[in-house]
C-alpha cells in the first residue's frame, strides 16, 4: 500500500447499517496485518453485541458508563468519566472466542480494538486506580502517559497507552520508530515491529495536532522502494495510522491534545529506536511543564 498524508488519517463517519459505529479501521483498509479499531457511541440503554472469535480484544471507555455481559463474566459500572481529560480510562480485556454485549448505563463513546491470536488469557478489567501515570520528556516536549495495557501485561499482542500533550508541546519526541524486529544477544527485544493507531481527542472541538510520519533507510518500506514522508493534520476524533517509520506529534497552541495509542505486532512490547539525528535533544531539557499532570496526581514511584 502506498501511504500518503490523505490515507494515513481516518476521519469519523456514520453508517446507516451500523448506527453506533463512528470510526472504523481494519487490516485491509490500513494495509497491515493485525489491528482492527473502532469508535462506537451508544445512547443510555442502547446495546452493541460482538464476538471476539479468533482475536484478543480490548474495550476502552472514552466517556459514558457501560455494562459488559459475556459467558466469561459481567462487568458493570465500567467508565464514568465525562471526558478523556478527567481521569484515566477503564479498559476491559477479553480473550478469543468470547461473545459479549455492551450496554450503556450512561450515554457515551468507547473504543474497541482487536488483533488475531492463538493464545488464551483471562478476562481483565483495568480500572483507573490500576493505571500507572507518569510524565515523559521535558521543556516543550513534556507530556503525560497513562499505561492502560503496558508491556508485560498478561495478554498476547495488544499494548494500550493514553497520552496528553499540552498546548504547543511535542509528543512522541524525539522521533522514534518500531518497524523491524531486532533482538539483542541476551534475548532482549531492542526494537519490535509494531503497527500503531493514534486516536485523537482535543479539549476544544476546533483544535488539532500535526503528526509527521517518515521512514529512513532502515525501514522495510524504505528498503522496498516506497519511502514515506507525510505530514498529517489530525483533528478532534480523527485516527492516524502508523504502519512504519518515525511519528512525532505537536499540539496546536491553546489546545491540549489526547491520543489513545493501540499497538500490536511482533512482540507485546514498546521497544523502539530513536532517530539519531534528534536524540540529542533529550540532553538539553532543563525544565518541566507546570500544566502537567493534566488531572490529579501521578502514580507513586
Amino acid at each position: 500500500m502506498n501511504y500518503t498524508s490523505q490515507n494515513l488519517v481516518v476521519r469519523p463517519s456514520r453508517w446507516a447499517s451500523d448506527p453506533s459505529l463512528r470510526l472504523h479501521i481494519d487490516p485491509p483498509s490500513a494495509g497491515w496485518d493485525f489491528i482492527s479499531f473502532q469508535i462506537r457511541e451508544l445512547a443510555a440503554g442502547e446495546s452493541w453485541s460482538f464476538d471476539t472469535r479468533e482475536n484478543e480484544l480490548a474495550l476502552v471507555n472514552l466517556n459514558g458508563r457501560y455494562t459488559v455481559d459475556s459467558p466469561r463474566g459481567r462487568w458493570s459500572g465500567m467508565g464514568g468519566r465525562s471526558t478523556v481529560f478527567e481521569e484515566a480510562a477503564h479498559a476491559l480485556y477479553l480473550p478469543r472466542r468470547t461473545p459479549f454485549t455492551v450496554t450503556a448505563e450512561v450515554a457515551g463513546e468507547f473504543a474497541v480494538t482487536w488483533v488475531p491470536t492463538d493464545r488464551d488469557h483471562a478476562p481483565w478489567l483495568i480500572r483507573p486506580a490500576d493505571v500507572r501515570r507518569s510524565l515523559r520528556g521535558g521543556d516543550n516536549a513534556h507530556r503525560q502517559i497513562n499505561d492502560l495495557l503496558p508491556p508485560g501485561s498478561p495478554v498476547h499482542r495488544l499494548v494500550l497507552v493514553e497520552v496528553y500533550t499540552p498546548s504547543g508541546n511535542w509528543s512522541s519526541y524525539p522521533p522514534h520508530k518500531h518497524d523491524r524486529h531486532q533482538v539483542a544477544p541476551d534475548g532482549r527485544v531492542i526494537e519490535a515491529d509494531l503497527e500503531e493507531v493514534y486516536y485523537y481527542r482535543v479539549d476544544r472541538p476546533e483544535g488539532y495536532a500535526y503528526q509527521r510520519i517518515y521512514t529512513d533507510e532502515t525501514s522495510p518500506m524504505h528498503q522496498a522502494g516506497r519511502p514515506l514522508d507525510a505530514l498529517v493534520l489530525a483533528r478532534d476524533r480523527d485516527a492516524v495510522l502508523v504502519p512504519e517509520g518515525y511519528h512525532p506529534v505537536v499540539s496546536a497552541p491553546g489546545y491540549c491534545t489526547y491520543y489513545l495509542n493501540v499497538l500490536a505486532g511482533s512482540a507485546q512490547s514498546l521497544a523502539n529506536v530513536e532517530d539519531p539525528r534528534y536524540a540529542w535533544v533529550k540532553g538539553t531539557y532543563r525544565g518541566t511543564d507546570p500544566r502537567l499532570p493534566v488531572y490529579g496526581s501521578l502514580s507513586p514511584s
